[in-house]
């Protein structure tokens, strides 16, 4: 059978509705437009994720059946308070108040988490669905930590940039122990 090659002005086509279908999105009134406005709004959205999850992770915590899992939640609980802390010295070392700006992107992986154990029974799958929220939890952090590391670095805000990267560590080895977690038979009992 002979496939046929599409046309140059074929393929210009294509790529002409593409464009018109990615419309640029206008900047709302006061957007960033320097990269430390945008590390600023960044901190906020994060400092109301670390909140929110403070208090998620306790419900997480209460539905969670396994030692290893609950005592995981629990310890990063308590890191959790160190991340708000941190992130309120990163504002101080700023010269700003602390300020929360909603995140939707935490609020979305908050509800997720809510869904998988409404539709769970209690044991080692909702276990296991606990386990793979948290995680998603942990990737979004790892990612915005790095991202705001990097900004920190190149603004030279460098009392910013040690509280990031010792929360960045933190949840780095959180994702660890979840996996570590998943990985002593939890995921196989879930069968």
């Amino acid at each position: 059978m002979e496939t046929k090659t599409p046309t140059k002005k074929a393929a210009t086509k294509k790529k002409t509705v593409r464009t018109k279908a990615a419309a640029k999105t206008p900047a709302k009134k006061g957007a960033a437009k320097e990269l430390k406005d945008l590390f600023e709004d960044s901190l906020k959205d994060i400092y109301w994720a670390e909140k929110a999850l403070l208090k998620a992770l306790p419900k997480m915590m209460k539905n969670a059946q396994d030692e290893k899992l609950k005592n995981a939640i629990n310890k990063h609980i308590g890191e959790t308070e160190t991340h708000v802390e941190r992130l309120e010295k990163c504002f101080k070392s700023l010269g700003k108040k602390p300020q929360s700006k909603k995140c939707d992107a935490m609020q979305g992986l908050i509800d997720e988490g809510k869904s998988i154990m409404e539709e769970t029974e209690p044991g080692t799958v909702r276990d296991a669905g606990i386990i793979a929220a948290a995680q998603k939890v942990e990737h979004y952090e790892i990612a915005t930590y790095g991202t705001l590391a990097a900004f920190a670095k190149v603004l030279k805000e460098k009392d910013c940039l040690k509280n990031l990267l010792d929360t960045l560590n933190e949840e780095k080895k959180c994702d660890e122990l979840l996996t570590k977690v998943a990985d002593t038979n939890l995921n196989k009992k879930a069968k």
